[in-house]
């Protein structure tokens, strides 16, 4: 499988989480869909202290795994909310 672009979209859009609304994260996302992974790669502000936990409400909203050997995080359902 081929590797995701490093360069990325330009398309800057805001993760903020679902429970408390404190931003996550600044991520360049490509497509029109759900957001259902973050590659690192592509995430420009982490707002977060620990990865894939709120750094306010403490809740976990992603796992990190490695999609197509490229380490990213995946959304668990609901928790996030993008703008």
């Amino acid at each position: 499988m081929a590797k995701p672009n490093k360069k990325g979209p330009t398309k800057t859009v805001n993760v903020y989480c679902a429970k408390c609304r404190s931003q996550l994260y600044k991520y360049r996302k490509g497509g029109t869909g759900n957001l259902v992974k973050c590659f690192k790669e592509r995430i420009t502000q982490d707002f977060t202290t620990e990865s894939c936990v709120c750094p306010s409400c403490r809740s976990s909203f992603a796992r990190e795994t490695l999609i197509r050997g490229v380490p990213a995080f995946k959304i668990i359902g609901g928790k996030v909310r993008v703008k």
